[in-house]
């Protein structure tokens, strides 16, 4: 219900009728408090969006390229807090379990657990037992109870995680509730496509990030419309669905609005 402006003779009348009943002391006393109320919207506003993204299998550099072009897809539409990019090559590199879980704490550390919006960003090969990590020599396994054991120890309330990966709704079970939307490119039974090695995106990056959250006012929008362009894409091609999924997020999605 809207509120009704007063006119302004009338205002100015009954204000000053106010002040001769109620005294000095006590008007200057309204206006000393008066003006508290503007920061709390000025709080609200400054809401932060750390963003940590994480190309995870270092043999084929579409995960590097995927992990960068989101994270600043993300940032620039959402982020008002620190970036974190990190990605494995076949030398090497930090995207790693561990390296992970540093670099989530480290993100939390910087933030308003209560408030603030920790998202992150996972591309790699999955399987059903997780996300395929390989640096260099390194070959890891990444988990859901892993990951699900670091965002808690983040001590993070607000969470937004995109898993771009064959199997990866296999995540959404030990990850999605009211507080943690989680985004997959796959279901838990399928693969999802376009990891080759010189490609910019595979095909839910392109989808999601490159195309839809450039314009999408929420990560639901963005969802939707990534997932016809997938579905499309495959039905093009001939292969069987990836079935990208979203779960839960219900008290982060209205926390995440995008710039115009």
């Amino acid at each position: 219900m809207a509120c009704k402006s007063w006119s302004g003779s009338w205002n100015g009348t009954w204000i000053g009728s106010w002040i001769s009943r109620l005294g000095a002391p006590l008007v200057a006393f309204a206006l000393t408090v008066a003006p508290l109320a503007s920061p709390v919207h000025a709080v609200e506003d400054a809401r932060k969006v750390s963003v940590v993204s994480f190309g995870l299998f270092g043999d084929q550099g579409v995960f590097r390229s995927e992990a960068t072009g989101a994270a600043q897809v993300v940032a620039g539409r959402f982020g008002s807090g620190p970036v974190n990019v990190q990605f494995n090559s076949k030398k090497g590199g930090g995207a790693t379990i561990e390296g992970l879980a540093k670099s989530l704490q480290a993100a939390a550390n910087g933030m308003d657990a209560e408030n603030d919006v920790l998202f992150l960003i996972l591309t790699s090969h999955g399987s059903p037992d997780g996300l395929a990590i390989k640096a260099g020599r390194l070959t890891q396994t990444l988990t859901p109870s892993h990951l699900a054991a670091m965002l808690a120890r983040t001590g993070m309330r607000y969470k937004v995680v995109v898993i771009s990966a064959c199997y990866s709704g296999v995540f959404i079970p030990r990850l999605a509730n009211p507080d943690t939307l989680v985004i997959t490119a796959a279901d838990a039974d399928h693969s999802s496509f376009g990891c080759r090695d010189k490609a910019k995106w595979t095909y839910f990056g392109n989808a999601f990030f490159n195309v839809a959250l450039r314009q999408a006012r929420s990560l639901k929008n963005a969802f939707v419309v990534a997932r016809s362009l997938v579905q499309q894409r495959e039905l093009r091609a001939r292969f069987e669905p990836s079935n990208p999924l979203m779960a839960g997020g219900a008290n982060v999605q209205p926390l995440l609005i995008a710039r115009p």
